[in-house]
């Protein structure tokens, strides 16, 4: 059924292949040093507008759910006025996270650099209405690890609006978003240009928050997605010796998924035996790679099977993949699996210092690990009773498992080449330039399975 459009945002008439709430990315990555170093503090006056208009949407809120559960149908008006808070607050959002450089317009602006179009639904079922806080939980404990903060957890535990309303406020507080934009400062203080993974991350997780509190506040009856290829699809890889190999199916036999701790049980035992010889042996690996400036391919081999071997056994044990793995770590035996390059000469000085450089990835790595443990909870209650993985967090976990196994072998030396931080499944058409000041890719403290 098609509606006019409000304030330029569709309503009704959509695109179901598409997320109902879309971010618009038009930032050129360039920054001015000084506003970045003083960001929180000039964003002040934006978080206090953000918190008092966000009380009154959620209030607003409550009556639209009235509405709609009586007469099926929601005044355009207050639709209006929450659809203009969620816009003015991912703006906001967009320039406290360092994924946008203007300061925003009070009440939002047309032609931001971090934007959004949302598709307004007057007319909703009233069985998806009723229960609509309810239903919001996953999406909510989703969108704690992923941009939300502690704000979503007050709103999914409380059941108050008024708590999520601070949507923006509280993504300051955790999760991924909010650790790409605290290595974005680092790096953009630097650089005066913010790395594209790391501002492609925090629009991610904007994106994905913003569509979880439109859900919330009635704006769509649209379920929230995390797939990556879908919340933001201008996110691509760029080369890199390390890449995902995904060809996993998402059906998953309910018996193993009741079972799957206790089924992963010896791939953990065995594969903590044989991370003890790893870290041991990477001691050897680092002194050798100073004197020669490489590693030797026998070595190479060897970690290269253990750190896949940990994503293999990451990916069956968060349910991002199906089949029991292999003992081995063999290439191309796991539908969830990264190819790691040859040996290649690297450079000794960073060789040296490799463990320190690495720190920024270990701190994404830990943001990442949450945001796995939450699929993780979710999908296994999703493929208990469906039988299947939810493609969106099964490609979000996926995600996680390359930016793991990528930052595993930067750790561990078998590249050079720095984790790159952006939620993105494929390969970039052209070859551009890694981002290496300060990027925010992760370490894993176990290797392997840690993030994933």
């Amino acid at each position: 059924m098609g509606e006019v459009p409000i304030d330029g945002v569709t309503t009704d008439a959509a695109d179901r292949s598409q997320p109902a709430v879309r971010l618009v990315v038009t930032d050129d990555l360039e920054r001015n040093r000084t506003t970045v170093f003083f960001r929180i503090i000039l964003a002040i006056p934006h978080l206090i507008v953000v918190l008092l208009w966000g009380i009154v949407a959620g209030l607003v809120s409550i009556i639209l759910w009235i509405a709609l559960v009586f007469e099926g149908r929601a005044p355009a008006s207050l639709q209006r006025f929450v659809t203009n808070y969620v816009r003015y607050s991912v703006q906001v959002s967009g320039y406290l996270h360092i994924a946008a450089s203007p300061w925003p317009r009070f009440g939002g602006s047309d032609g931001y650099p971090i934007d959004v179009e949302i598709d307004v639904a007057r007319h909703q079922s009233r069985r998806s209405v009723l229960p609509r806080l309810f239903l919001a939980l996953p999406a909510l404990l989703l969108g704690t690890a992923i941009g939300g903060g502690v704000w979503f957890g007050d709103a999914s535990w409380t059941g108050s609006h008024s708590s999520a309303a601070a949507w923006s406020v509280g993504a300051s507080a955790g999760g991924l978003a909010a650790t790409a934009a605290f290595l974005a400062w680092f790096a953009t203080v630097a650089k005066g240009r913010t790395p594209r993974g790391l501002r492609d991350l925090a629009a991610y997780g904007i994106a994905y928050t913003a569509q979880v509190v439109s859900y919330l506040f009635l704006l769509t009856e649209r379920y929230p997605t995390t797939d990556p290829n879908r919340v933001l699809p201008q996110a691509s890889l760029p080369a890199h010796p390390v890449r995902l190999r995904l060809t996993d199916r998402i059906e998953r036999a309910r018996l193993t998924v009741f079972f799957r701790l206790l089924l992963a049980l010896p791939h953990l035992i065995w594969l903590a035996l044989w991370s003890i010889v790893a870290l041991l042996l990477s001691i050897v690996v680092w002194v050798i790679a100073l004197a020669i400036g490489r590693v030797p391919a026998a070595l190479h081999r060897f970690l290269a099977a253990w750190i896949r071997y940990g994503v293999h056994v990451g990916a069956f044990l968060f349910l991002i993949g199906g089949p029991f793995p292999g003992f081995v770590g063999a290439a191309g035996s796991y539908p969830v699996d990264i190819d790691i390059g040859p040996p290649q000469p690297q450079r000794r000085l960073v060789t040296l210092f490799r463990l320190f450089i690495a720190i920024p990835a270990l701190l994404l790595a830990s943001a990442y690990t949450v945001a796995v443990y939450v699929i993780a909870f979710v999908g296994w209650w999703a493929a208990l009773f469906t039988g299947r993985m939810p493609e969106g967090i099964r490609n979000l976990g996926a995600v996680a498992l390359r930016y793991s196994g990528q930052a595993n072998a930067y750790l561990f030396l078998l590249t050079d080449r720095y984790p790159y931080s952006a939620p993105a499944l494929q390969d970039r058409p052209h070859d551009e330039q890694l981002e290496l000041a300060l990027p925010a890719p992760e370490t894993p403290s176990s290797p392997g399975i840690e993030p994933a």
